[in-house]
């Protein structure tokens, strides 16, 4: 049974969730464009000459994995199963997801100190921000894990 008095609210919320997801997609395919090193070189250069931006496209994975699971518990909670195993595990899926791009900005830190780069303040500072917003949604997905197990029994 569906809850019609939130299904408008919930569909504009799945919409900007997977626009975040297309932006994030566009700006990780934009970027290598206009980086300072790569300003003026070709695609085969940019893409299998740096070993840096093919970790960033496969960290990027559990965040995208993570967007489709919030897509989903959205989807469970306009057929009013908003407390069910489904949402809980969508919910775990999210926290080890979350954990995981902690995991990867940690190791992409340790590569930008070991790597000769001429700014490691900006990627430290990415990186930071990674670690702080992955955090959140950690400690988000953990209180929210506990209501819906609570609410199970």
């Amino acid at each position: 049974m569906k809850n019609p008095s939130l299904l408008v609210p919930i569909r504009f919320l799945q919409a900007v969730l997977v626009l975040a997801g297309l932006g994030a997609l566009a700006f990780m395919l934009w970027e290598p464009h206009v980086e300072g090193r790569n300003a003026h070189a070709t695609l085969g250069e940019i893409y299998f000459h740096d070993p840096f931006l093919a970790y960033a496209y496969f960290a990027s994975i559990p965040f995208f994995m993570a967007l489709y699971q919030a897509i989903r518990i959205l989807g469970y909670v306009a057929r009013s199963r908003a407390l069910s195993p489904a949402t809980l595990k969508s919910l775990r899926v999210i926290r080890f997801c979350a954990l995981a791009l902690i995991g990867f900005a940690a190791l992409g830190e340790i590569f930008i100190f070991l790597s000769d780069s001429d700014d490691r303040a900006g990627g430290v500072f990415i990186g930071v921000l990674i670690v702080f917003g992955s955090a959140v949604v950690t400690a988000g997905a953990v209180t929210l894990e506990r209501v819906v197990r609570e609410a199970l029994g």
